[in-house]
């Protein structure tokens, strides 16, 4: 079934599937895995431990049911259409409350369109979860250039900027004159490039990775909360932005490995939950403390079938060292969860989002995968920013 809106902007119906094949050849690869020595470490300081690294593998290899990808996606409307010259695939939930708004929902790395699988319900149907209809969305989740089912851009210049334009093509294809958009990691800074884009039609966003520099005025009696901020970015460029140097200097070298070994792409990836989630428990760091693990698996998959290693890498490539800052004049809703990589106070925050409407630096639990972690947490949040923007 298709939908014509003009001549360039088919929106075709789209079933993600699994192949039989990849499949098969991906347990082969898993069963001849060379893996490397052991950490001389106790913990994760050199990274994903071989341990954890042999079990997950066994587990994908052996356990897994790997069908639990199309099954989960397939339970929403899923399309696919073309924005210029790339293949986007989206999922377009629309809410029984049709009075309800748009809602944008723009994942990052090294998430996907599966991050808000426990959203996608919530927000568009909150009656079933004791909600009300005025909490309601009509929910709209693409996935982004290079990620997943969406198309691989065979030239350069895919930045945040370029994605910015194509998402509000997209939601202007799918008739939203207006609309709301909420984004974490790369998804925080295209929503803060549709702000910023000349006569934008989205009308406020919601963040949970705000990305602002410290305010020289303040830094010589800074707030408790301004400190852990520098606190949190000096460990991140101490210890934990070396597969941001790579991705953004050379993601074509990291590529090769990342598409020719399974559990190169697993590690790669499950590192990053283990280090960014609130999954520390009684001084022991584990990501399946806060992400399911066949979720976490899930994730591992669509990359790997996808072969998504090097072109995901790429937009840090585009965009990673030279972030817009500029200031913000849509109203901005910020929840900061107590385990994001980046943090900032209210105060730093307004000076660069002039309009800051919502900000609560103050929820109990969470990390940089709120969506997966929190649900729940994160869908209060949500609703809670929009009611501000008409309040």
């Amino acid at each position: 079934m298709t939908r014509e809106l003009d001549s360039d902007s088919t929106l075709h119906v789209f079933h993600p599937c699994i192949d039989e094949a990849a499949i098969d050849d991906l347990h082969r690869r898993l069963s001849q895995t060379r893996f490397p020595d052991e950490e001389t470490v106790d913990d994760w300081q050199q990274g994903i431990p071989l341990n954890y690294v042999q079990e997950l593998s066994r587990y994908w290899r052996d356990d897994y049911d790997p069908t639990r990808l199309s099954t989960a996606l397939n339970r929403w409307p899923n399309y696919k259409t073309c924005i210029q010259g790339t293949d986007i695939h989206f999922i377009h939930q629309r809410s029984p409350h049709t009075q309800a708004p748009a809602l944008l929902l723009t994942h990052g790395w090294p998430g996907s369109i599966l991050e808000f699988r426990h959203l996608i319900d919530r927000l568009s149907n909150p009656t079933v979860f004791g909600g009300k209809p005025e909490d309601a969305f009509h929910i709209v989740v693409p996935s982004l250039p290079g990620y997943g089912f969406s198309g691989k851009p065979r030239r350069p210049g895919t930045s945040v900027g370029v994605i910015a334009d194509m998402w509000i093509e997209l939601m202007q294809r799918l008739g939203y004159d207006t609309f709301l958009a909420h984004g974490g990691d790369w998804g925080a800074m295209v929503s803060q490039a549709i702000a910023l884009a000349p006569h934008t039609p989205c009308q406020g966003i919601h963040i949970t990775l705000p990305v602002v520099a410290p305010d020289p005025d303040t830094l010589s009696s800074p707030l408790p909360e301004e400190v852990r901020a520098m606190e949190v970015f000096n460990f991140y460029e101490q210890w934990d932005s070396g597969y941001a140097k790579q991705q953004s200097t050379r993601p074509q070298t990291l590529g090769y490995g990342l598409a020719d070994s399974p559990v190169g792409q697993l590690a790669w990836i499950v590192e990053k939950y283990a280090q960014w989630c609130d999954c520390e428990q009684n001084a022991i760091r584990h990501p399946e403390n806060a992400v399911d693990r066949d979720e976490l698996l899930d994730t591992v998959t669509l990359y790997w079938l996808t072969n998504s290693g090097a072109s995901s890498a790429r937009l840090y490539w585009e965009s990673f060292r030279e972030p817009d800052l500029r200031p913000i004049e849509l109203p901005v809703g910020i929840s900061l969860f107590p385990q994001e990589i980046f943090r900032t106070s209210r105060r730093w925050a307004a000076k660069r989002f002039t309009n800051l409407i919502y900000f609560n630096d103050k929820i109990a639990s969470g990390g940089h995968f709120s969506a997966l972690e929190v649900p729940e947490t994160l869908c209060s949040e949500i609703v809670a920013w929009r009611h501000s923007l008409s309040s």
